[in-house]
């Protein structure tokens, strides 16, 4: 507990989520829904709560209100009056008249809340990956290492690390080079199959943090980015920078960590919550994720369709959320989010179906992302015809449809 009290979380959630858009149009990264009732940012917060951490400041920018909103409804769990808070900051523009430039910039414009605070130690999160981490473990690598910086790292083949910045370390795991996005990435000592991929989670002594920041904020040709700037000029400079390999929550035999930055990889992770044995585990108690539950009526299936030829709804391999109605419809592999309604004869497979959509007797929908508050008219079909897809909506490497809530959906 002591070495709780001189921690302070800081969570960057401030991106614009390029490569998920249109998902990213009007909300934060960290906003956009996962799992069907889930928000990105739960999964940071929730390993927070259950690494014993409530001191925790959320670094805004970018759709800031669709995060604050949630924040404000899911996780007003602390107590201020017992010194816990989990406050939404957004740009100061105190010391600079500027948006953020980099993860570095977003904490060189709040030294102000350090030196009010006074830590010892500053977490700094992202608040777009989902994994579950018992962050005091680190803590405590981070002090028994006397290191000025730790930044936790996973495993990954070495063939397959080329999107991911690289930690290229010596026998005992201290950092002697930082790659970003290498063609030919460094294998572990002993291990020359595997690289250690950047996390994006930090543990910084206060004071090298102020300095580092205030440091790089002076170079006009740095882009003031942690992975990019920060990270390689300290190893430049032989400060104790170490790696912290990831330790998982998540009770598997394999390590989960995943970057859904992308809208492929976004549609993959959720579509593993559907498989028979998940690789991510949703259900475990000892490790809750928390989120805000709408106020919604029970989910239900219930028969449906013209006199005479009423069918039962049928939901395989889905999750279901409250609120759902599917009426005489057929829903395989696919999530729905509350609220949403699938009319009769209506076929949705492998799909993700955000908050209060709306599916029309005898549509078809396959592949698809489909935003909040849609309607999909009778008898529409998304999924089935390539070239009508792509004149109508946004369509992934692999072929996802992504179906904005912004387009007004007509039977051709």
């Amino acid at each position: 507990m002591d070495r709780l009290r001189k921690l302070t979380t800081l969570i960057m959630a401030g991106g614009r989520g390029e490569r998920l858009f249109p998902l990213t149009r009007e909300k934060a990264k960290p906003a956009v829904t996962f799992g069907g009732i889930y928000k990105i940012i739960d999964f940071t917060l929730s390993n927070c709560i259950n690494s014993g951490i409530r001191q925790i400041y959320v670094l805004t920018q970018y759709g800031s209100f669709s995060l604050d909103h949630h924040l404000r409804m899911a996780w007003e769990v602390v107590n201020p009056e017992m010194g816990e808070y989990i406050y939404s900051i957004p740009p100061q523009q105190v010391t600079v008249n500027r948006w953020y430039r980099g993860t570095a910039d977003s904490i060189y414009q709040n030294i102000s809340i350090l030196q009010s605070e006074r830590p010892d130690y500053v977490l700094i999160l992202s608040g777009d990956h989902v994994y579950k981490m018992n962050y005091m473990e680190m803590l405590n690598y981070h002090i028994d290492k006397q290191a000025d910086m730790t930044a936790a790292s996973v495993e990954f083949p070495r063939l397959e690390s080329t999107g991911f910045g690289i930690l290229h370390v010596d026998e005992d795991n201290r950092i002697i080079n930082f790659l970003e996005k290498p063609k030919d990435p460094p294998g572990l000592p002993g291990n020359p199959d595997v690289s250690l991929a950047n996390m994006g989670i930090y543990i910084f002594k206060t004071e090298v943090l102020v300095q580092e920041v205030i440091r790089d904020a002076r170079l006009p040709e740095s882009d003031h980015d942690f992975g990019k700037n920060i990270i390689p000029s300290m190893v430049q400079r032989a400060m104790r920078v170490y790696s912290y390999s990831f330790r998982d929550e998540n009770k598997k035999e394999v390590h989960y960590w995943r970057d859904i930055g992308r809208i492929d990889a976004f549609y993959d992770a959720n579509m593993d919550l559907v498989t028979i044995d998940p690789v991510f585990n949703l259900y475990d108690p000892d490790w809750p994720i928390r989120t805000y539950q709408r106020q919604c009526p029970p989910a239900k299936t219930i028969f449906g369709g013209d006199p005479g030829h009423i069918q039962a709804g049928l939901a395989e391999d889905t999750l279901i959320s409250n609120g759902c109605i599917i009426s005489g419809a057929t829903v395989k592999r696919s999530i729905l989010s509350p609220n949403v309604r699938v009319d009769y004869y209506a076929e949705v497979c492998d799909s993700i179906l955000f908050d209060d959509v709306h599916i029309g007797a005898r549509a078809r929908v396959r592949r698809a992302i489909i935003e909040e508050g849609v309607t999909v008219p009778p008898g529409f079909s998304i999924g089935y015809d390539r070239e009508a897809d792509v004149r109508r909506f946004p369509v992934s490497e692999s072929g996802v449809v992504i179906v904005p809530n912004n387009i007004d959906l007509r039977v051709e």
